[in-house]
C-alpha cells in the first residue's frame, strides 16, 4: 500500500471521529432537556393533593407493618 493511501485513511478516519464528537454534544443536550422536562412533570404530578395522600397512605402502611 502506498504511503499516501495510508495518509489518505488515516485523515478520513480522524475527519469521521471529529465530525460525530459534535454529534454525541447534542444528543445529550436533547437527553438531559428531555430528562429535565421529564422531572418536572413527575415533581408536578407528585405535587397533587391526590398523589400525596397515596403517597402518604403507602408510607404510613408500610411503617405500621411489624416484622
Amino acid at each position: 500500500m502506498r504511503k499516501s493511501t495510508i495518509r489518505w485513511r488515516s485523515a478520513r478516519q480522524q475527519l469521521r471521529r471529529h465530525r460525530e464528537s459534535g454529534m454525541s454534544t447534542a444528543e445529550y443536550a436533547v437527553g438531559t432537556i428531555a430528562a429535565c422536562a421529564f422531572a418536572a412533570v413527575l415533581l408536578a404530578i407528585l405535587k397533587s393533593g391526590t398523589i400525596q395522600g397515596l403517597v402518604t397512605s403507602v408510607i404510613t402502611t408500610a411503617i405500621s407493618v411489624s416484622l
